[in-house]
């Protein structure tokens, strides 16, 4: 059936891995009598396929609604407040005075001390004849009394003495650190695993053969996420009912399939919860400074957080690319297996992004065997369109960094040039041709001029007698652009950039699909070149997922490295992208990477925000100042000296001077309210451990969590 995870995405190819023959029936015997051992039923090296226990009870795992960030797979709830703690030495100390009193009562009671008064009871109930001496009944019944009078005096004292919080804070229940049942998440009312939605539409066939894939082992998570988004297209009624059922009757759980033929990763490195789409970057510190609901929780990210977008600031070595950025391609490449998601990944060569086989396209910038190709022009037919984001790729870094600047002069130059080239050759200029264009070189205008005069062009005419007018003026950007263009016209990149169709380019309208994309920058010398890319992708991605017919989709950008890419229509485009059901994760290595002006701008365009360890004063100014203030209490403790004024008072304090070494003082403790910054610049340059985050998060639907300390290796 057609779902979103079986239409055809543009540069996508499947690798199906033949499966070993199984054993003959009959075993060969050979002429000289030995017999041969059987045909093994599986690949050396590969474990035999288990049972539907382990997939099951991932299913069936409570997954209870938790503030953003939480990870929810089996998360146990914890009060928004933290409970008032009683210090240990105090509360065993009054537990030790509970129990001596409670002894000294019960001694006086037995010795006679009290009265005999609480002895009334028992000679009220007994009958006479029981009041024998040596009577066996009579002795039964009186210890049995004594033994009640005691256990109330005990549980009196218990109860005084707090001994019910030391059982369970020293006992036998905090050493199996066992859980109460009113912490525990509730058990779901319907089991998952029968598809219970299914049956309710009337699918009763296509449930049962779910259910019993899930049980013989032939289900993995990523094939219940694919399923349960094609059974989301169905009832948003894109596909029928019939289809999906005929589907599932013939496939099983491989029903669905992602054009790519795969249903799963080739490795996993990181926790992936497919049921709640979320990632495991880490776990939030036991530290006060967090939250006590965060407290001791483990962190993760989901589509719901990454469509407000993601930057991650800190130096080289402090986990972006591995504790942030590669988690986070690998649940988004498992998403795109789902049918939920394309993502698109750039970095630089071997920055250890994932192996090649979990994506679909691999593009090699710079690579000679590179399968495919980058679109210069975003796949786009219009002349403007084409000219603005390739404009903001050559130029938008000199561009005024203000917010409300932009690149309009360098667009309109470049348009001059790609209408007329595309009316005449019914493509766009590559890269040579395009700098010639720009040089002004008199035979490419030469002969462009004549075949637009030759087409009857003559509004394309007046674009490029616009074009030459200009040429040579003060203030003109051609030679600029020309210039940046010259970075693209190596020898490196001769074989890419290709307008011929001669190569198989990728674009970035694809992202109408599932499709899984890596984009390989060259790093090692042609860093501009490099920078210039990246603001290629960026700016072709913001304005590709703008114009998509589906946005049920979640599309994604991961940017390794975001030096020099941060431009004011950029900003503009990321701000933008939260309601195109899109988002992109930022990494930096400083802010200073950023112009001033924008680095405002750009902290509030992001909706989550990530200081890692390592981070400079200057850089965690500008943190402190998007985090903002809140009010707390603060502790002012004084001691003042106690002055006696009586000889025995005198007597007293010199006596605890000399014990002690200090002179008598009592202490005064003020409270005050007062607003502190959430995290200091001071803070996060020097009290965020190694391997730490300070993270902050806002969902989709607003919600926020504030500034918390997490252990990205917890």
């Amino acid at each position: 059936m057609d779902s979103d995870g079986t239409q055809e995405a543009r540069g996508t190819h499947a690798n199906p891995v033949p499966r070993p023959a199984g054993p003959p029936e009959v075993p060969g015997v050979p002429p000289d009598g030995f017999a041969v051992p059987p045909r093994p039923t599986r690949a050396p090296g590969v474990p035999p396929m288990p049972d539907g226990s382990s997939f099951l009870t991932w299913l069936r795992t409570p997954r209870p609604e938790a503030p953003p960030g939480v990870w929810r797979f089996g998360h146990r709830p914890r009060p928004e407040e933290e409970p008032e703690r009683t210090p240990g030495r105090q509360l065993v100390s009054g537990a030790l005075i509970a129990f001596l009193v409670g002894w000294l009562i019960w001694s006086l009671l037995w010795n006679g001390y009290l009265g005999s008064w609480w002895l009334l009871p028992l000679y009220a109930m007994i009958p006479e004849s029981w009041a024998e001496p040596h009577s066996f009944t009579a002795v039964v019944v009186v210890y049995a009394y004594y033994t009640l009078i005691a256990l109330v005096i005990m549980v009196g004292v218990g109860r005084l003495g707090r001994w019910g919080e030391i059982w369970r804070r020293y006992g036998p229940p905090a050493w199996r650190r066992s859980v109460p049942e009113h912490q525990r998440p509730p058990a779901p009312p319907e089991d998952p695993a029968e598809w219970p939605a299914l049956r309710a539409a009337g699918a009763v066939d296509a449930a049962e053969r779910l259910a019993a894939d899930a049980r013989a082992g032939l289900m993995r998570d990523v094939d219940h996420a694919r399923i349960a988004r094609a059974w989301q297209g169905v009832r948003n009624g894109r596909h029928s009912l019939a289809t999906f059922s005929g589907a599932v009757l013939q496939d099983g759980a491989a029903a669905c399939l992602h054009p790519s033929g795969a249903r799963d990763l080739p490795t996993r490195l990181a926790r992936h919860d497919l049921l709640t789409g979320q990632v495991r970057l880490g776990a939030s510190a036991d530290d006060p400074r967090n939250p006590y609901a965060y407290r001791g929780t483990g962190l993760a990210l989901g589509p719901e957080l990454l469509g407000t977008s993601l930057l991650a600031v800190g130096p080289a070595g402090s986990g972006k690319t591995g504790a942030v950025v590669r988690p986070l391609a690998e649940s988004l490449c498992l998403h795109a297996l789902a049918g939920r998601a394309a993502v698109v990944v750039v970095g630089a060569a071997g920055a250890g992004l994932g192996p090649v086989d979990a994506y679909d396209v691999v593009v090699r910038i710079g690579h000679q065997e590179s399968e495919y190709d980058l679109d210069l022009y975003g796949g786009t037919g219009d002349p403007d369109e084409a000219a603005a984001v390739l404009a903001e790729a050559l130029v938008g870094d000199l561009a005024d960094p203000h917010p409300g600047s932009d690149s309009r002069r360098s667009t309109t130059v470049l348009a001059q040039l790609l209408g007329p080239f595309r009316a005449v050759h019914g493509r766009f200029p590559s890269v040579p041709e395009l700098r010639q264009l720009l040089d002004g070189a008199p035979g490419p205008l030469a002969a462009l001029r004549q075949g637009l005069q030759d087409a009857g062009q003559e509004s394309l005419l007046r674009e490029l007698d616009a074009r030459e007018r200009q040429m040579g003026q003060p203030g003109d950007v051609g030679g600029v652009l020309a210039d940046r263009v010259a970075l693209l016209d190596r020898p490196a990149f001769a074989s890419f950039f290709d307008t011929s169709g001669a190569t198989r380019p990728f674009t970035l309208k694809a992202l109408d699909h599932p499709v899984r994309v890596r984009i390989d920058l060259p790093e090692r010398g042609h860093a501009d070149a490099s920078r210039m890319l990246a603001r290629l992708v960026l700016a072709q991605f913001t304005a590709s997922v703008a114009v998509r017919e589906d946005r049920s989709l979640f599309a994604c950008l991961l940017l390794d490295d975001a030096t020099g890419v941060v431009t004011p229509e950029a900003v503009r485009g990321i701000q933008r992208l939260r309601s195109g059901n899109a988002g992109v994760v930022l990494t930096l290595r400083t802010l200073d990477d950023v112009p001033r002006p924008l680095r405002g701008p750009l902290l509030g365009a992001t909706g989550c925000r990530m200081a890692l360890s390592g981070l400079t004063p200057w850089d965690g100014q500008d943190f402190a100042e998007v985090w903002g203030k809140e009010w707390t209490e603060a502790r002012d403790v004084t001691d003042r000296q106690i002055i006696a004024e009586t000889p025995a008072g005198k007597a007293a304090h010199m006596l605890r001077r000399v014990i002690t070494g200090k002179a008598p003082t009592a202490r005064a403790v003020t409270v005050r309210q007062v607003e502190r910054e959430r995290w200091s610049a001071s803070e996060l340059a020097h009290a965020v451990p190694a391997g730490h985050a300070v993270l902050s998060l806002t969902d989709v639907k607003g919600e926020h969590a504030p500034p918390l300390l997490v252990d990205l290796r917890g």
